[in-house]
């Protein structure tokens, strides 16, 4: 009868060999013969042996955890990269647990430590982005040498650790060229958060192209708006209300760009005819919204890919630099010549 824990003496008792032997040729040591491994390991396969994975780790200092925390798993760009580690994670061996701070430095904080606690050999982080050039948790994860990868642009609270991110800048700067290129001049940019590097730098995009083409920066075609739909909506609102007399909008993501349009559309304004708009990110409801939107592509099963190759550089005791994957604009039908 086959044990309902199978450990090394039971597979050892059927083999005829000793603990030692089996031990060593389940972790492939070179002083035990190719046929006996084989058989050896033929036989935990037949009785389901599963190794202890507490033990391996008392046994190496690593535990073959990877710690990812992300704002919400169900985000649109979250979902493809968290996918893209996961597959990564286990191609090598690693099993990944993944948390979500919901944009909330408590919440991430607190995960965070829960993480050290279990020992993660490292860590992928998105942050939440916050204002001030520290941050406790992150000096606590460099003092404990945890190999960690920012996943996003770096900030002044998370600098000591290596980023995998977009041409949020360079990205930002082509949707503004592309709609100059189309006639505009009344360009209207709903922004992000205000902590937010990757929002930071898609304006500073759109403000680098509108000084190239020697079109004055207009204050009231600036709108705060925020990442979701919503507050897109709000944002598309607050236009309408105002009167700027913008022929386009450039946003800061697609959920604003489709919060937006949607509201545009609803009240009979009519894209692209009377307004042209960009958003940035590529995400799936993008090409099949109402009017399939104009974007900014966010290479997200890279990054995930990127961010996950470059922490198993750490953990190999490599150096990480900084890494930006390029931005591509996709043309769709939410842009047209100004006439």
């Amino acid at each position: 009868m086959i044990p309902t824990m199978v450990r090394l003496k039971h597979i050892a008792a059927q083999a005829g060999v000793s603990i030692m032997t089996v031990s060593k040729a389940l972790r492939d040591a070179h002083d035990v013969s190719a046929k006996t491994k084989a058989r050896i390991r033929q036989l935990a396969d037949q009785m389901g042996y599963v190794p202890d994975a507490l033990a391996r780790g008392l046994r190496t200092r690593t535990t073959k955890l990877i710690g990812l925390v992300i704002p919400a798993v169900d985000h649109p760009i979250s979902a493809r990269i968290i996918a893209a580690i996961e597959e990564k994670s286990f191609e090598l061996g690693y099993e990944l647990v993944c948390a979500q701070s919901l944009s909330q430095v408590e919440r991430e904080e607190a995960l965070l430590r829960r993480m050290l606690a279990r020992r993660v050999d490292g860590l992928l982080i998105a942050p939440v982005y916050r204002f001030g050039p520290s941050a406790t948790i992150y000096d606590e994860v460099a003092r404990r040498g945890t190999p960690t990868i920012i996943i996003g642009p770096g900030a002044p609270f998370c600098r000591q650790f290596p980023s995998v991110h977009t041409e949020d800048r360079l990205g930002g700067e082509r949707a503004t060229k592309h709609l100059i290129e189309l006639g505009h001049r009344r360009i209207a940019f709903f922004g992000g958060p205000a902590a937010a590097p990757w929002a930071q730098e898609r304006m500073e995009g759109y403000r680098r192209a509108l000084r190239e083409a020697k079109i004055e920066m207009d204050d009231r075609l600036i709108f705060t708006a925020g990442s979701t739909i919503e507050e897109g909506q709000k944002a598309a609102l607050q236009m309408l209300n105002e009167a700027p007399h913008a022929t386009a909008i450039q946003a800061v993501n697609d959920q604003i760009a489709i919060g937006a349009a949607g509201i545009l559309l609803d009240q009979g304004v009519k894209i692209p005819q009377e307004m042209s708009i960009v958003g940035f990110g590529n995400i799936l409801l993008s090409q099949h919204f109402r009017v399939p939107l104009t974007t900014v592509s966010e290479p997200k099963r890279r990054l995930g890919a990127a961010a996950m190759e470059a922490l198993i550089g750490l953990l190999q005791g490599k150096s990480a630099a900084s890494v930006q994957l390029p931005a591509h604009l996709i043309l769709r039908a939410s842009t047209l010549a100004l006439s």
